[in-house]
């Protein structure tokens, strides 16, 4: 077994991971610092009691909100009734090991790139599984779909894009991208389908009749979350912030720019190195415009970003300067054990160092979006792989 470890660089890789996420999770469960996974279970358990978990007493009580749809309440509930030392492991452990596999199973474009894309995000990766984040499920789920989609399995793809949609929004962005395969209208009625019979799951507890309340309450909830915090977004930026105070509009604005560079160049669809650029895109708009990322959610972004770097045919000193940078910035000032937490928090919180670095990339993959800057010419291919 050993000596398997030693001769798959995949496998070193990912069992070198998960003994620091096995700690981790000890460490934290231990010590009783990990109130994300109880907000996670404790609002799970309130909905199958009949208790509105998207109340100003649940926040008082665990520190911070529950901002999950009722969905999530259902799909969460085998690991909910796990015991309290048991399901933080299932939870994290689990997570770990779906994002590694989401990694080494992206289409054959990345072969060469798999274990060099995981090296990069492995940092951030860990700092998502200390507290226990849902961002981690979102950037796999964004990953897996996206592979299923070029090799031809919609349905499923599908149905993680409507899961990751249906628990926390963020991945209906994915839909866009189904213009560029076959039998687009076939795949946005499963997405239709699909997200009506999630929709509807809470029903099983709720009953067809209590279910508008329960979503009420949810949307009520994400109405009033938001507070003087400052998040890890240019919406918050200093000194954006006090520019872009509408963040609906700047947010409703740029995505439309993003669909309409999409359907412009709507000849490019077939094109993988588009649909992967594309891609990066959403994942990272839904982050550095987000109005309440954090640092550890830029997981989902910086995969993203990978989709993009690692399908350039050739880096500029630029591109390796920023590749590094996202890399100091996201992956060792974070962590405490490498960067003293005042020198983080002067750095990315109040600088917004991190941010303004991955806005500057993320506008280096719109402008390839638009320009096809990013195509080599090895890399076109049919939707089927």
């Amino acid at each position: 077994m050993i000596q398997k470890i030693r001769q798959n660089p995949k496998l070193s890789l990912y069992v070198f991971g998960l003994i620091i996420a096995i700690v981790a999770t000890a460490i934290e469960t231990i010590r009783l610092r990990y109130a994300n996974y109880l907000v996670y279970t404790d609002s799970t358990l309130d909905f199958w009691h009949g208790i509105n978990p998207y109340t100003q007493e649940f926040v008082d009580a665990h520190g911070r909100f529950f901002l999950y749809t009722p969905v999530f309440s259902v799909l969460y509930a085998p690991i909910a009734l796990l015991p309290r030392w048991l399901g933080p492991f299932v939870w994290n452990l689990g997570n770990f090991t779906l994002f590694t596999l989401s990694v080494f199973t992206l289409p054959r474009r990345y072969d060469d790139y798999k274990v060099k894309i995981y090296l990069f995000l492995l940092l951030v990766l860990e700092q998502s599984v200390f507290p226990f984040q849902y961002n981690i499920v979102v950037a796999y789920i964004f990953l897996f779909a996206f592979t299923l989609l070029e090799r031809g399995r919609a349905f499923w793809a599908v149905l993680l894009i409507m899961i990751s949609t249906t628990t926390k929004v963020y991945g209906i962005v994915e839909l866009l991208l189904m213009f560029c395969y076959p039998r687009v209208w076939r795949n946005l009625s499963y997405a239709v389908l699909l997200g009506v019979g999630l929709l509807l799951l809470p029903a099983v507890k709720t009953g067809l009749g209590g279910l508008v309340d329960c979503y009420a309450n949810w949307w009520n909830m994400l109405a009033v979350h938001q507070t003087d915090n400052y998040y890890a977004s240019l919406l918050y930026a200093y000194p954006l912030r006090y520019v872009l105070d509408n963040y609906r509009v700047v947010q409703l604005a740029t995505v439309a720019v993003i669909i309409g560079i999409f359907f412009v160049r709507r000849a490019r669809w077939s094109d993988f190195g588009f649909r992967a650029t594309t891609l990066g895109v959403l994942m990272g708009w839904i982050i550095v415009l987000g109005d309440s990322s954090e640092t550890h959610t830029y997981l989902i972004a910086l995969a993203g970003y990978m989709l993009w770097y690692w399908l350039k045919s050739s880096h500029s000193v630029f591109d390796r300067v920023m590749l590094w940078l996202l890399v100091v910035f996201f992956g060792c000032v974070p962590t405490d054990v490498l960067v003293p937490s005042r020198v983080h928090d002067f750095l990315n919180g109040t600088l917004y160092i991190d941010v303004y670095l991955y806005a500057i990339v993320w506008c280096q993959m719109v402008w390839s979006m638009a320009t096809d800057r990013h195509q080599s010419p090895q890399i076109n291919e049919s939707a089927n792989i």
